[in-house]
């Protein structure tokens, strides 16, 4: 059986990407949400969870540009079992909160290392190395790394082939990941090849129990016609891509 997929809706650039024009993908509509771009303050938190509340983490889920990042951590926190996190993104997600206890796409991994009990350990792949850096030490016995540069050595790559996990992993996909031919978002990117990010996540889904999977990187829908309609067509092969590679692989 193919895994659901469900889009959420944010800013409509979802709607100009052909790929996710498929009637049997659900659509949750979040555009006249207030408060949820980059934070998610306490009102939008408690509507977004309301929104998801029918839903399993189950499935692919697309969240939309990395601005809705966080969401990784509410679909994360319907899991009631112990579970491994993979990130592809090329920042860490790892910054403290500007505002105390405000939900962000720069800390929703933090977020999710301090509060869930079912969190084994969270992989962080492609990541700038100025970003790795900055992560508080405290952290780090929580984390797996692998900097953007080291990820596109031949033995690393065969050491991700070969990740064989002991529990349900959970894939959260940043495209901001990928370099600028492969994906075309609103944050400065990384240089992992598509085909790369194709080749990990086949042989992840393989050889672990991946029971759900969400996707964020879109571009801004602040761009005028032209660059919009490429961007998004950039944006639209890639998902077409992860979805067609993911839904052959997943259980």
């Amino acid at each position: 059986m193919k895994p659901q997929v469900l889009v959420m809706n944010f800013t409509h650039v979802h709607e100009h990407e052909k790929s996710l024009q498929n009637c049997e993908y659900k659509w949750i509509d979040c555009t006249q949400l207030s408060g949820t771009s980059r934070y998610c303050d306490k009102e939008a938190e408690k509507q977004l969870i309301e929104k998801i509340s029918p839903y399993t983490p189950d499935g692919i889920h697309f969240i939309d540009s990395g601005n809705y990042h966080y969401m990784s951590k509410l679909w994360t926190d319907k899991i009631e079992r112990p579970f491994y996190l993979i990130v592809f993104d090329y920042h860490p997600d790892l910054q403290p909160p500007l505002f105390d206890n405000l939900l962000s796409c720069g800390c929703w991994v933090k977020y999710l290392i301090d509060t869930n009990q079912y969190l084994k350990k969270v992989f962080i792949l492609g990541v700038s190395e100025e970003y790795i850096d900055n992560i508080e030490p405290k952290y780090k016995d929580h984390l797996v790394v692998y900097s953007d540069k080291n990820i596109n050595r031949k033995e690393t790559l065969l050491q991700l082939l070969e990740l064989k996990l002991d529990a349900p992993v959970y894939i959260s996909i940043d495209k901001d990941v990928l370099d600028t031919n492969c994906s075309a978002t609103n944050w400065n990117q990384g240089s992992l090849s598509l085909t790369k990010l194709k080749d990990i996540l086949s042989n992840l889904a393989k050889i672990n129990n991946v029971i759900g999977v969400d996707i964020c990187g879109e571009c801004s829908t602040n761009l005028d016609l032209y660059n919009l309609r490429k961007c998004t067509a950039i944006n639209d092969f890639a998902n077409k891509v992860l979805i067609d590679t993911l839904s052959n692989h997943m259980r």
